[in-house]
C-alpha cells in the first residue's frame, strides 16, 4: 500500500467545456497551436473554434500542422524551431495523441538546445537531463484512445533508425486539458474502435503491472467498465453523447492509470511494429496483438483477470480465462476482430526484427511484466498472432 501520485494538471472535462478557453487563465500570451497534417480540425471547424476562444481571452496563435499520425523527430525539430521563431510562450496540442503528444515534446524543445534524441533514454538516445522546463502546454482532446491530457508521455519515431520511443517526466504534464466529448462526434468508427482500445489496454495493462497500487487499480478497473460498456455504442452511433462521454472518461482514467503505474511490454511490441510501418495506428497494433499477449500472463494474473471480466460486463466471472473471452467479444462487438497484421505490411518471415527493436528502444516496459518475457516468448507472441 505504497505508491507516490502527482497530477498538475487541471482538467475541463464535460459537454461544451472547449468554450472554458476564452475565460480561463492562459498560460501565455502567443500560442503555437500543434494540429495532424490532415484536415479533420479544419473541416470540423476545431481549429477556428480555438484560436477565436484564445483570440476573445487575448491571446495570439500560430498554427503548426505538421503532425503525423506517428509524430517524427523531423516534424518535432520543426515545431520547435516555429515556436522560437514566432515567440510563441506556450502551446496547444488539439486532436489526438499524436497532435498531442508531439505538442509535448514540441513544448520541451522550443525552451531546450540541442536535438530532441539528446534527452531520449532507450536506443540511440543519449539519456541527458533536460536543462530548462518546457513550455505551459493546454492539451485539446478530440479522440478518446491515448490518455495523453493526464499523463506526461509523448511517443515520437526517429525516422532513419526507425526508433519509437516513449519519453516524459514532471515537466511534461499538461498544464491544462479539456475533454469536451461533443467534438468527439466526428471520429469515424474505425478509429473510435482503435482508440478506443488503446485507451483500455493503457488500462488492463496497468492493471496486471508489477508496480500497480490500489490507486492505479481503482482508475484501471473503472476505465475497463466504461469501454466495455460504451465502446461498442460509441462505434455503432457515433453522435451517441452519453457513450461519447463515458469512453472520453474511460480515456483520462486510463492516463491516470499511466500516471500511477505503467504499460507493460505488448506496448514495446507494437512500437515495434509501428516504427516501422507508421501507417499501422497504433491501436489497431495492440488489438492484434492482445489475445495471444494476454493468454501468456493468464496464468500469473488469475484473480486480476477475473476482475477485469467482471468490470466488463460478465459479473459471474469465476475464472481467467473469462477475460480472454470478454476481450474477444469486446473486439467483435467493435468490429475489430478480423485485423491482419500482413494487411499493414508486416514482415511476417522476420518477426524477430520486430522483438529486437522492441527490447531496444522500449526495453524498460518489460520490466513491468508480470513476469520475465523472454525475447523467444516475445517472438512466439508475434509468430502467433500473425495472419
Amino acid at each position: 500500500m505504497e505508491f507516490n501520485y502527482y497530477m498538475p494538471a487541471k482538467i475541463y472535462f464535460g459537454r461544451g467545456k472547449l468554450n472554458s478557453l476564452a475565460k480561463m487563465k492562459l498560460p501565455g500570451k502567443r500560442a503555437l497551436v500543434v494540429i495532424s497534417s490532415g484536415n479533420s480540425m479544419k473541416k470540423n471547424g476545431y481549429l477556428e473554434r480555438v484560436t477565436g476562444l484564445i483570440g476573445e481571452n487575448g491571446s495570439d496563435s500560430v498554427v503548426f500542422d505538421g503532425i503525423k499520425p506517428n509524430p517524427t523527430l523531423r516534424s518535432i525539430t520543426k515545431g520547435a524551431k516555429i515556436a522560437r521563431e514566432n515567440g510563441c510562450d506556450y502551446v496547444i496540442g488539439l486532436g489526438g495523441g499524436s497532435s498531442i503528444d508531439a505538442a509535448k515534446s514540441i513544448a520541451l524543445m522550443a525552451n531546450n538546445p540541442g536535438n530532441y534524441w539528446d534527452y531520449i533514454h532507450g536506443g540511440s538516445g543519449k539519456g541527458k537531463p533536460v536543462p530548462n522546463d518546457p513550455l505551459p502546454l493546454i492539451a485539446i482532446t478530440t479522440t478518446a484512445g491515448t490518455g495523453t491530457e493526464a499523463d506526461p508521455w509523448t511517443v515520437v519515431t526517429k525516422e532513419r533508425t526507425n526508433e519509437k520511443i516513449g519519453f516524459g517526466y514532471e515537466k511534461t504534464f499538461p498544464t491544462i486539458s479539456i475533454v469536451d466529448p461533443e467534438i468527439m462526434v466526428t471520429v469515424p468508427p474505425k478509429l473510435t474502435a482503435y482508440q478506443g482500445f488503446d485507451a483500455f489496454f493503457h488500462a488492463s495493462e496497468g492493471f496486471i503491472a508489477n508496480i500497480a497500487t490500489e490507486m492505479s487499480d481503482m482508475y484501471a478497473l473503472k476505465s475497463i467498465e466504461l469501454i466495455g460498456r460504451s465502446l461498442p455504442k460509441a462505434v455503432k452511433d457515433g453522435n451517441d453523447i452519453d457513450a461519447r462521454s463515458d469512453v472520453a472518461l474511460a480515456n483520462t482514467l486510463a492516463g491516470f492509470v499511466e500516471s500511477t503505474s505503467s504499460c507493460v511490454s505488448q506496448h514495446s511490441l507494437e512500437h515495434a511494429l509501428s516504427a516501422f510501418h507508421p501507417e499501422l495506428p497504433h491501436g489497431a497494433g495492440l488489438i492484434m496483438l492482445s489475445e495471444e499477449f494476454f493468454l501468456y500472463f493468464m496464468d500469473d494474473c488469475a484473480e486480476k483477470y477475473i476482475k477485469m471480466a467482471q468490470a466488463l460486463g460478465k459479473k459471474n466471472a469465476d475464472k481467467p480465462e473469462d477475460f480472454i473471452r470478454e476481450l474477444i467479444f469486446l473486439q467483435e462487438s467493435c468490429g475489430v476482430r478480423d485485423l491482419r497484421m500482413s494487411d499493414f505490411g508486416i514482415d511476417g518471415a522476420n518477426l524477430k526484427k520486430y522483438v529486437d527493436n522492441a527490447y531496444e528502444t522500449m526495453g524498460g516496459l518489460f520490466d513491468y511484466d508480470p513476469r520475465p518475457l523472454t525475447t523467444e516468448a516475445a517472438l512466439e507472441i508475434l509468430e502467433r498472432s500473425f495472419k
